[in-house]
């Protein structure tokens, strides 16, 4: 439910009904069967980034001392702390009440998922074989009886912790723990043999647990146990800005190393275990009361179903869609021939990507291409555009790379791709004191006549052909002189951080987005007072800026009407009379991660779009570099507005935002409409109109 007098959502609180929705999509029976297996591992893993980030920040503020009311929404952070737990460990539970259902339904579908205690005779010998073949030789076991010093956990890896019961001649028992790692080296789930149309998977860690035995040999024992035990630990990075001896590089690198030691924050332990064994593990972990612990069920790191075998069964997948060609700009032409007549709209994965690598490639080897100037934030593990940007170097080009190397769990990525882009002679930038580099942009310069023409691109997502394909994200190639000078101002930023560029086009972070939308607000809400056309329609991944939420309230106030679309965290309580009652709010989850940024505003009949890589969050508006960029084109203003009105009409996967956080389909009397496939179906029908 919604505190601090219906006015905010808690952020933290906020995230976790997002990623409740997340689990809906694993019961949802409308999602193939394999597919709801894999939207649990993703449930999952948000759920570990969300401990090492969110719950950590709470903790920190609570290990302080503080209260932390006022950047909590009203929340004390001992209490919010409280909270989290709660409402976690009701969701573990009805994630295990929906992998059993699951399990019953896959052994419907003749795909049985077996424990040790359930394999026949010829699947214990392969099995055996299996165990000794692969997975013993990467099998680190380590005797806790026999250290006076308790070993460092690796974070959100996954260990069976393991007890033997002695043989002994007195009465009195002795018990021996050891831990094993489950090694992340293997599959985690180990397909068996088929038995006519049956087919059969064991998880990795009953694979172990059936080979106790083999592991164990050397010790006499009564009786052996294994349950499963992870920890996540604190993943801030503590950056030590005060060794001048030391490269930008260097401190991220042992920044990203100290994570392998940094504070736990929660542990998950398997309901079923014997209360000494965790008594005996609490004690030696040091686990703190402002630890969250957690009872789980057998298996933990269920992050792992998200690579679930597909087993060959496309009847139990989602069917791949064909990414479509953008209407009007072939991808065997020269691309910036094209873009120098009109701009183009690029929206993955309903287009292909391949928009973007021939972008780069073609300017790579073009003769007139003077100059590439580009930002990274998250890039594929064998990632194309790099490829094209050391290729450009090799013919010559000047290549301007500014690399962010804090974006979250990519900073080793982004090390090494630094490391190489560097060595190929590419001119890197460190981001921004102070500040990390979100923008999506690109920049080329050609030489044509006397003249120096840009060209360039600006997006809402990275430059990953990899998250192109499950991403949805738009992408504006344009050769509009005006913004693309601005462009270039974004990137003089990057190297001259003292001075403060003026853009009459671009909306640019951290010194003008808030400011720049709360004037399109206010727009709004003068041409509301004044009987005008009035609304604004915005499409983002979270919302939590506190006074954007305000902003919004205070136009609901005077009339005009907001529609929004958030996929994860919204603070903003829509539909409250007398505060946000023009305001309705949805969420869609399904089988693509909305991930577009969207802004438009109806200006007096006049519509005002963005396209942005900046959500309303206090991080994107103040402490981020972030770029948003208008849409000039109609064809394409339409074409935006057109997929915006898809995604709000949708029946079967948009949840309704109340005051009751209890993600509510939205229901209507129209016809069903699933937006996503409504909107590759757009796209694929003004194809055939050409």
């Amino acid at each position: 439910m919604v505190k601090n007098n219906n006015q905010y959502v808690n952020r933290e609180i906020s995230w976790l009904w997002f990623n409740e929705r997340v689990l809906q999509e694993s019961a949802d029976k409308n999602v193939p069967l394999i597919e709801r297996l894999r939207f649990l591992g993703i449930f999952s893993n948000n759920l570990d980034e969300f401990f090492k980030v969110r719950y950590a920040t709470v903790k920190r503020i609570v290990e302080a001392g503080k209260n932390g009311k006022s950047v909590l929404g009203g929340e004390k952070a001992k209490d919010l702390l409280e909270e989290i737990t709660k409402i976690v460990i009701e969701q573990q539970t009805k994630s295990l009440v929906i992998l059993k259902q699951i399990g019953r339904e896959l052994e419907g579908k003749n795909i049985f998922i077996l424990k040790e205690t359930e394999l026949n005779e010829g699947q214990k010998e392969f099995v055996k074989d299996y165990f000794l073949k692969e997975v013993s030789p990467q099998l680190m076991t380590i005797i806790l009886s026999e250290l006076t010093r308790f070993p460092t956990l690796k974070d959100t890896a996954a260990y069976l912790a393991v007890k033997m019961v002695i043989k002994s001649d007195n009465s009195k028992k002795e018990k021996r723990y050891a831990l094993i790692e489950i090694p992340k080296g293997i599959d985690r789930f180990v397909v068996l043999p088929d038995e006519g149309d049956k087919s059969f998977i064991i998880i990795l860690d009953d694979m172990i647990r059936y080979c106790l035995d083999n592991i164990f040999t050397m010790f006499e024992y009564e009786s052996i146990t294994a349950h499963m035990i992870k920890i996540t630990r604190d993943a801030e990075l503590d950056m030590d800005n005060n060794d001048l001896s030391k490269s930008f590089i260097e401190k991220i690198s042992s920044s990203v190393e100290h994570r392998k030691i940094s504070d736990p924050v929660r542990f998950v332990y398997d309901k079923n275990i014997a209360k000494d064994t965790l008594t005996f593990l609490k004690d030696k972990m040091n686990i703190e009361d402002t630890d969250s612990v957690i009872p789980g069920g057998r298996y933990h790191n269920r992050r792992d179903y998200m690579g679930f075998p597909s087993l060959g069964r496309k009847d139990l997948l989602y069917e791949k869609i064909t990414p479509l060609p953008v209407q009007g700009l072939s991808i065997e032409g020269s691309i910036l021939e094209s873009i120098a007549k009109k701009d183009y709209l690029q929206y993955t994965p309903y287009h292909t990507f391949s928009y973007i690598l021939k972008f780069l490639r073609e300017a790579a080897l073009d003769p007139k291409v003077r100059s590439i100037k580009i930002t990274v934030y998250r890039l594929a593990s064998n990632s194309q555009v790099a490829a094209s940007l050391i290729n450009a170097v090799k013919n010559g080009k000047q290549v301007t790379v500014q690399i962010e190397l804090q974006a979250r769990f990519d900073e080793q990525a982004n090390i090494e791709y630094a490391e190489q882009l560097q060595a190929e002679g590419v001119k890197l930038i460190f981001g921004v004191p102070g500040l990390k580099v979100h923008s999506k942009i690109c920049l080329i310069e050609r030489e044509e006549g006397d003249i120096i023409k840009r060209y360039g691109f600006i997006s809402t997502g990275n430059f990953n052909e990899s998250t192109a394909r499950i991403y949805t994200d738009y992408t504006l190639f344009t050769a509009h002189d005006p913004i693309l000078k601005e462009l270039n101002k974004v990137f003089d930023f990057f190297e001259t951080t003292y001075k403060i560029n003026k853009y009459k086009h671009l909306i640019v972070s951290p010194h003008y987005t808030k400011n720049a939308f709360q004037k399109l607000i206010d727009i709004e809400i003068a041409n509301a007072i004044l009987g005008k056309e009035a609304y604004i329609k915005i499409k983002m991944n979270s919302f939590t800026s506190y006074k954007m939420v305000d902003k919004l309230y205070e136009a609901s106030r005077a009339g005009v009407k907001i529609q929004l679309i958030i996929r994860g965290i919204c603070c903003l309580v829509p539909g409250v009379k007398g505060m946000s009652e023009n305001i309705e709010a949805i969420s869609v989850i399904d089988k693509f991660l909305e991930h577009t940024r969207l802004f438009a505003f109806a200006n007096g009949g006049n519509p005002i779009v963005y396209i942005s890589s900046a959500d309303w969050m206090t991080r994107n508006l103040d402490f981020r570099v972030e770029v948003g960029c208008p849409i000039y084109d109609e064809d394409i203003k339409k074409e935006l507005m057109d997929t915006f009105e898809i995604c709000w009409e949708d029946n079967m996967k948009a949840r309704i935002f109340t005051d009751k956080q209890d993600n509510a389909y939205r229901k209507t009397n129209l016809p069903k409409l699933r937006s996503q496939f409504a909107t590759y179906d757009y796209y694929a029908k003004n194809l055939k109109k050409e």
